[in-house]
């Protein structure tokens, strides 16, 4: 088993053992087993799904790091949701004001990279809220 903590600036989202663990990467999505090689790296904005036996869960990650040291596994990101905690029509209305926000903010490079970040971030956890919910209806 890895150990694998989600952690942010607010508080550990998630702590447990897993057979897995998903996420997204600069380079594309990795999955770390047990006794993988030692790592950091970036997290892009995305999902992660760890898996736990036949129980998987989904979380909805912004930027941040991993670091993986063989035995456990550690992503401190800027934001994280779970999965089943997310709405739609709240994510998409989100993404809306955000693609909004980086036209009026296209002038102000550091209004642009905030409007950028927030955009990511919502692309993230639709693609995330979608991903966990093709996995529940599955029969």
């Amino acid at each position: 088993m890895l150990h694998f903590q989600l952690i942010t600036p607010d508080r550990v989202l998630y702590e447990g053992d897993a057979d897995a663990v998903s996420l997204p990467t600069p380079d594309g999505e990795i999955t770390v087993l047990p006794h993988h090689i030692p790592l950091i790296s970036i997290v892009r904005p995305g999902s992660i799904l760890v898996r736990s036996g036949s129980e998987e869960k989904v979380f909805a990650v912004s930027r941040g790091v991993v670091e993986v040291d063989g035995a456990s596994l550690r992503v401190l990101a800027d934001t994280a949701d779970r999965a089943e905690e997310l709405e739609e029509a709240a994510i998409e209305k989100a993404k809306k004001e955000a693609e909004k926000l980086l036209t009026e903010r296209r002038q102000d490079a550091t209004g642009f990279a905030e409007a950028t970040a927030i955009l990511e971030k919502e692309l993230a956890r639709l693609q995330t809220v979608r991903r966990h919910r093709s996995k529940t209806r599955r029969p």
